[in-house]
């Protein structure tokens, strides 16, 4: 598994791409001061898999590496590998080896995706059994070829979620025997609507400290740093802006100095209506980083 560099915690966004990949990212980019970069390659919430433009890609990835950029790829919303519907299953495996192609060809260092639901209380041990069956044939791939990493996202909870809470990412790393190709994504406003109170004082700490212990010392690979419109536990995904949502800013600085984040990319897939693009989330974070 490629260690996490470099040591101060770089800071970006998840970044548009109408136009163009390196026509309309990389001027963004600049503008909000990004040292980090996360984009999709598929409709977020479609099944269309675009080849994509061998030009833009090729501006786009030498354009990142000249900025020193570490690039993440954000699979489609609509994965889920845990589905009880065949259908879904199929076209989930199919949007994860496209993610992990175009990653490949633009120097992405990992794909993120959600963990998924089993949606019936039925389909529970058949959902953990379809993680195994079509993760691991997607991270034997990816290790062999020395692509991007798969980096699970636990979700906002609700839905018969296979891992919401930090914890339950044990069994799913299990599921794939833990394999060195599986690293994680954390969310905070994923994690503060699954019931982990961030807020309270030590909450980002504690929190961090059973991810570590759950997961080991080196396999959280990136951060998203969204604060939230709604309360602890609601179980709804409603992303706010660093410091304006109930998670609120104390939380954050806790976040950026915690062991576990050291030499780890953080991204914010934050509101920007309420500035232009995401400089004033991405100058927070920088601000609270030791």
């Amino acid at each position: 598994m490629p260690a996490p560099t470099p040591a101060h915690r770089p800071v970006g966004a998840h970044t548009p791409t109408g136009g163009g990949l390196a026509r309309a990212a990389l001027p963004y980019l600049d503008a909000a001061g990004a040292e980090v970069v996360q984009v999709y390659v598929s409709n977020s919430r479609g099944w269309a898999l675009p080849e994509g433009d061998p030009a833009q890609d090729a501006l786009f990835r030498d354009g990142c590496a000249h900025r020193g950029l570490p690039v993440f790829v954000h699979a489609s919303l609509l994965v889920n590998v845990g589905s009880p519907t065949a259908a879904t299953v199929e076209r989930s495996v199919a949007t994860l080896a496209h993610a992990l192609r175009r990653g490949a060809a633009i120097g992405a260092r990992g794909v993120v995706f959600h963990a998924g639901s089993s949606v019936d209380a039925g389909h529970a041990e058949a959902a953990v059994r379809q993680v195994r069956e079509t993760l691991l044939p997607l991270l034997d791939s990816a290790a062999a070829a020395g692509g991007p990493m798969l980096l699970v996202e636990p979700s906002a909870g609700g839905g018969r979620s296979l891992a919401s809470r930090v914890e339950q990412l044990g069994p799913y790393l299990d599921a794939v025997d833990r394999h060195p190709w599986l690293g994680v994504c954390f969310d905070t406003c994923h994690a503060w609507a699954a019931g982990h109170d961030l807020a309270a004082e030590g909450g980002m700490t504690a929190t961090l400290d059973t991810l570590v212990a759950t997961v080991g010392a080196d396999r959280l690979r990136l951060v998203h740093a969204n604060d939230s419109k709604d309360l602890c536990g609601s179980t709804r995904d409603r992303h706010e802006n660093v410091g304006k949502g109930f998670i609120g800013e104390p939380a954050f600085a806790e976040l950026m100095a915690h062991p576990a984040t050291a030499g780890v990319p953080v991204v914010v897939e934050t509101p920007t209506e309420r500035h232009e693009g995401h400089a004033a989330d991405i100058a927070t974070l920088r601000r609270l980083r030791p």
